[in-house]
């Protein structure tokens, strides 16, 4: 196993360690910096997560939430500020969350821990982007 990935799969347990049920994801992005992450980016479709490290980039593949071809539903602003604030207040799993997102017609996103911002893209280029705060999280 590659040092980037051994390294991930600590920070991920340290995140599940320190991260509140609600309003955790600042946490979890704090941790992953902490460790070198500096960038994650989700391809929603195939549920496909890519994070850029120091030690080098690690791609971790979910279940995909299609196959074969489908139709990409609209990009819904509202729709994904309400997936975002039902996973902020801890009503989702991390599933759920990504579904809602591809629900919600987004496409790709990425988040750049070093600015603390998400940005959720639709297909068309339409796109949304939030700040999470900044939060302490000791080594």
């Amino acid at each position: 196993m590659s040092h980037a990935i051994t390294n991930l799969k600590a920070a991920l347990e340290r995140a599940d360690a320190v991260r509140p049920k609600s309003d955790g994801f600042p946490y979890l992005a704090e941790t992953l910096r902490q460790s070198g992450v500096t960038r994650c980016r989700m391809a929603v479709p195939s549920n496909a997560m890519l994070y850029l490290t120091g030690a080098g980039p690690v791609a971790v593949q979910g279940t995909p939430l299609v196959t074969g071809m489908a139709g990409v539903p609209g990009f819904d602003r509202r729709a994904v500020i309400a997936a975002l604030r039902a996973d902020q207040a801890g009503e989702t799993t991390f599933p759920e969350f990504v579904q809602g997102c591809w629900n919600a017609g987004v496409v790709w996103y990425d988040v750049d821990l070093d600015a603390r911002t998400c940005t959720y893209f639709g297909a068309d280029g339409d796109s949304y982007t939030e700040t999470y705060p900044e939060v302490e999280v000791r080594r």
